[in-house]
């Protein structure tokens, strides 16, 4: 009863404030229909991923939920959420094409990218790595030269390998792959000697063991991901970033860092954990 009492008193106060204003494209179109529509994708683990029971799941969806439920609060309805299968290829051009609201994956955020989509508060500090083979006797990037590296086409991960072979005047053979499958796939079968991804991707990905595969140690980059959303959306973008500052500055934050990334400690580490300070704002 308190639980109800409470969830009818916060419907009231952010009804009003949504009442308050007067709602505008996106975010007036998901007022009316009463529907969010959220990409995800089903190879970016533990980010954005298809589980055993054939529902999204991961990190990044589960603060996608959290923002759709604020939404909740902040228009005084309740919403359904439809989910809209993307690709590496395919994610952003259906966030500016309307087919979705928000992508919830493990996407950067670079300028090339603000031409097509707009981006909410950032949601995860992530670093390019590479995997190599264990048997491969590769122990650092200074080894990758004269080698053959797998990189998804059109990825901040492209620009990263790049700028490092140029810095370290290295002469490799760049791959271009269409997917992470394909990348990981061409490591294993040894056409490529390294895969090059976000490093959390590069250990979730498919069959990734440690004794069959290994992370090289140096971070390639910086990559700030955060959720997609349509360009030109004000009103929308600033409705997703309060309801990413409420979970941020709540207790749940940190049950979801865990329940994805507990193997990697058991608090974030501080670039991570900036990440939800500076994502947090005075209402």
């Amino acid at each position: 009863m308190r639980r109800l009492l409470l969830f009818v008193v916060a419907m009231a106060c952010f009804g009003d404030v949504a009442s308050a204003q007067s709602l505008e494209g996106r975010l007036k179109q998901i007022s009316e229909t009463k529907v969010v529509k959220l990409a995800h994708r089903s190879d970016a683990k533990p980010f954005s991923f298809v589980n055993a029971q054939g529902q999204p799941d991961g990190y990044t969806v589960d603060l996608c939920k959290s923002v759709v439920h604020s939404l909740e609060l902040q228009l005084g309805t309740k919403l359904a959420i439809t989910w809209v299968p993307v690709d590496t290829q395919s994610r952003f051009d259906a966030i500016a094409a309307g087919l979705a609201d928000m992508e919830c994956g493990s996407s950067t955020v670079s300028f090339e990218r603000m031409k097509k989509v707009d981006f909410s508060s950032f949601t995860f500090m992530e670093n390019t790595g590479a995997l190599v083979r264990t048997t491969s006797g590769i122990v650092s990037v200074a080894g990758l030269g004269s080698k053959k590296i797998a990189v998804i086409a059109g990825t901040t991960n492209e620009i990263a390998i790049n700028k490092e072979l140029q810095r370290r005047q290295l002469q490799a053979s760049l791959v271009l792959v269409k997917d992470r499958q394909e990348g990981m796939a061409s490591l294993d079968s040894g056409a490529v000697d390294a895969f090059v991804s976000d490093k959390l991707l590069l250990v979730g990905a498919r069959n990734a063991d440690e004794s069959t595969y290994e992370l090289l140690p140096e971070n390639l980059s910086y990559e700030p991901y955060a959720i997609a959303l349509p360009r030109g959306e004000s009103a929308f973008r600033v409705a997703v970033n309060k309801g990413l500052s409420q979970l941020y500055t709540s207790p749940e934050i940190l049950d979801i860092y865990l329940k994805w990334f507990s193997a990697i400690g058991p608090r974030p580490d501080l670039l991570r954990a900036a990440v939800y300070i500076f994502g947090t704002f005075p209402e």
